[in-house]
């Protein structure tokens, strides 16, 4: 289970370096917005030779953040992130489904050409970046058996739709926060982890567990972060507590007596809440207890 995803810039040998050391489970050394577009060529030689020192030795999940497929950076992106068997690749821009099958069709050659082992590698796409991708959230579902999850994410957006307000009281409004559902709702409809978006905030750490319980309340499995010191707040969060543990097994309990439906403290239980359990403890996701 993959509580936390930690970009990282791969212009900065020691920012890569760093991340090492960090607790998330999952880094995501980043190709795209965090490198100048100057320094694409550069970022590409500098994950070379870091992943080519270091990648034997790095027990986390690693993806790479390659350049949107609009651009004539992917392909070369890929060319250096497949040559270090990648567990993912995180596509930013996402369109819809379709890119999700190009991409994993440009995996399929790359991991023949680089004699790719063990599984497959993962996508994970960012599917709320434009104003045209919320109208095909839809498409993900059996896109490709490659899909690992769904991230969104607000800056691009903002951008795209010219919005000058994201948060109000630190919570997304507006367009964000309709982006971030419909991020949600696309992801269990896919069967796969909803991702939940960067925060900007490095300082107020408080404000970050806010953020990642209110993510785990709404039903994400996982949040992004920019910075190792978001890292530990977001774990705590999305860590299943010795009491969520225990009332997914009463719940299990509950039903092994028999019956569509049961009780359970003196309140009604249905298969809803059976298969929420289920979930927990196979570690597909964290949750918050249900009221």
């Amino acid at each position: 289970m993959i509580r936390s995803f930690l970009f990282v810039p791969a212009d900065s040998s020691r920012k890569l370096e760093k991340s090492l050391v960090s607790q998330s489970d999952a880094l995501i050394f980043d190709l795209e917005d965090s490198v100048a577009l100057s320094k694409k060529a550069e970022a590409r030689a500098c994950l070379d030779s870091f992943l080519s020192q270091r990648r034997c030795e790095i027990e986390k999940v690693v993806y790479i953040r390659v350049n949107d497929l609009s651009t004539d950076a992917t392909l070369a992106d890929l060319a250096t992130a497949m040559r270090h068997q990648p567990d993912g690749i995180v596509l930013p821009k996402s369109t819809s489904g379709d890119d999700v099958r190009r991409l994993g069709n440009y995996l399929d050659a790359f991991e023949v050409a680089y004699a790719h082992r063990g599984s497959p590698v993962k996508i994970v796409p960012i599917v709320t970046e434009t104003a045209s991708s919320l109208f095909t959230l839809d498409s993900y579902k059996n896109a490709s058996p490659r899909l690992a999850g769904l991230m969104w994410g607000a800056e691009d957006l903002a951008a795209d739709i010219g919005a000058t307000r994201r948060k109000a009281d630190g919570r997304w409004v507006g367009a964000f926060s309709h982006a971030r559902a419909l991020c949600l709702i696309a992801s269990a409809n896919a069967g796969v982890p909803g991702i939940d978006a960067i925060s900007a905030e490095i300082v107020d750490m408080d404000l970050i567990e806010r953020e990642a319980r209110e993510a785990k309340e709404d039903g994400f499995s996982a949040k992004a972060a920019i910075h190792p010191s978001q890292v530990n707040p977001i774990n705590d969060v999305f860590t299943p507590s010795d009491e969520e543990l225990d009332w997914a097994r009463r719940i299990i309990e509950a039903f092994d007596k028999g019956g569509g439906v049961a009780t359970m403290d003196g309140k009604m239980i249905d298969r809803p809440h059976l298969r929420l359990a289920e979930r927990l403890l196979a570690g597909e996701r964290t949750l918050a207890i249900p009221s």
